[in-house]
């Protein structure tokens, strides 16, 4: 049994055809070799490192780890023992598929039968397109002439009852401290404090959300200060919980909730899956505009404003907010996601590329379908995208979901002092604003002119026609 995306015993098909036909051997391959560039970034590493633990406990301790070509070391795994069959749940970035067809072919040359399943998505990328058989490019119509139509998902497994092992160890396996995952960097340590990882911790994440979190979602999911967001987002990307699990629970939930929360909830999940649609059908995504007009966009690359970007010391408390949540916990809210991108994006004039990496190596939920798609969308460059004019003022934003500065003031400490309504805004309010280079001692100025950038980007936009 090949544990990839899918590290959990519940609502995991592949796992349980496997135990239902003998006994397993659990491994786990930590393939940085055929990911080349898309390898997992640190964050993810990080929650990777916890959720194999927390695995290999859930299974007594039989999960056995390796390090390398995937293809090299299942070919030697399948000539040291008399593996019969191999199990794994599918995986859709281009990269692991087009590995996933070469080891195919190689067990079953080798007379070893391969039997995949759907533990990650409620539909296959390439059920649900339209009449014409081509796929989909707005979100809408995806959800609800596409998906709504198709036949509902698989509804959750039990996880096995019992599971008999294989009592055989490979010599090649090797110990979770092998797999180097855990950085050398400090910073690691305030990810861990912010989280729980695994299966278990997953399902009780669940639960809090739909007891505490559920109900008024859709009018609250904007407000950064609140808990009113699931935080499913790294459990789902490690498969510790399946959609299907969150999407019948919904279900479940809608007899004591409003159903306009339930099913805004369920809507969300489908973005994900419309991700994943994009990914599959375009598997440039990750690199490539969707939009190809957006290939002759003239962008600017300042790194002095890229570091303050990626520090939090913008100038803007939102934007830097946001930024320093995402340092301190892998994460941030999505709507912060989305004004920070646009001004990465709108207002400094970075390719979305530039954030798209950031966000890869700094998220524990680093996906490369939700990344990818939803950097394009904010660029204007991808499917169903904000339009490139749409440009978020930052100060507009906070004032709007975090009226109260309380995000501001959790993540920017320097200005917890100020009355709440001054905290979006605190240039007008400090009269000796510190220099950049003084900005441990204080707050630092704003890095650019809201208004003359936005006019800047629109300027730029207008030239592509």
């Amino acid at each position: 049994m090949w544990f990839r995306q899918d590290l959990r015993l519940s609502d995991n098909p592949a796992l349980n055809a496997a135990v239902a036909a003998g006994n397993i051997m659990p491994i786990y391959i930590l393939d940085d070799v055929n990911s080349g560039k898309w390898s997992s970034g640190s964050a993810s590493r990080v929650w990777l490192h916890h959720s194999l633990q927390a695995l290999n406990d859930s299974l007594d301790g039989h999960l056995q780890l390796f390090r390398g070509d995937a293809r090299i070391v299942l070919r030697k795994l399948t000539h040291q023992s008399p593996v019969k069959a191999v199990y794994w749940n599918r995986c859709y970035e281009p990269w692991r598929i087009h590995r996933d067809q070469k080891i195919k072919i190689q067990l079953n040359e080798q007379g070893i039968e391969v039997k995949s399943f759907n533990a990650s998505l409620l539909w296959e990328p390439w059920q649900i397109n339209k009449s014409d058989g081509t796929p989909y490019k707005v979100f809408t119509p995806f959800y609800q002439k596409g998906c709504l139509s198709a036949p509902p998902p698989r509804i959750p497994q039990p996880g096995p009852t019992r599971i008999k092992y294989a009592d055989q160890a490979s010599p090649q396996s090797c110990k979770l401290v092998d797999l180097a995952l855990l950085p050398d960097q400090d910073w690691q340590k305030n990810i861990i404090e912010h989280w729980q990882f695994g299966e278990k911790a997953a399902l009780i994440r669940l639960d809090k959300f739909c007891d505490q979190g559920l109900n008024d979602y859709r009018q609250e999911r904007d407000f950064p200060a609140l808990d009113s967001t699931s935080r499913l987002s790294p459990y789902l990307h490690t498969g510790e919980i399946s959609p299907n699990q969150v999407w019948y629970r919904m279900d479940q939930e809608s007899n004591r909730i409003q159903s306009s929360d339930t099913t805004h909830y369920q809507r969300e999940l489908v973005w994900r899956e419309f991700s994943y649609h994009l990914l599959y059908r375009f598997p440039e995504l990750p690199e490539q505009n969707l939009n190809s007009k957006f290939d002759k966009f003239e962008w600017m690359q300042n790194q002095d404003q890229i570091k303050h970007w990626h520090r939090g010391l913008t100038g803007y408390p939102i934007v830097d907010a946001g930024m320093r949540e995402l340092w301190q916990t892998g994460y941030m809210h999505n709507r912060v996601r989305m004004i920070v991108a646009s001004f990465l994006i709108k207002n400094m004039l970075v390719h979305w590329r530039e954030g798209c990496r950031w966000f890869w190596d700094c998220l524990v939920d680093a996906d490369l379908a939700n990344n990818s798609a939803s950097w394009q969308w904010c660029a204007g460059s991808g499917a169903d995208a904000a339009p490139y004019f749409r440009i978020f003022n930052p100060v507009l934003q906070s004032k709007k979901f975090d009226p109260d500065g309380e995000y501001i003031a959790r993540y920017v400490p320097e200005l917890a002092d100020l009355a709440p309504e001054k905290r979006h805004e605190p240039w007008l309010s400090l009269p000796e604003p510190k220099k950049l280079s003084d900005s441990d001692c204080g707050y630092p100025r704003p890095i650019l002119d809201l208004k003359e950038t936005r006019a800047r980007a629109l300027s730029r936009y207008q030239r592509l026609s």
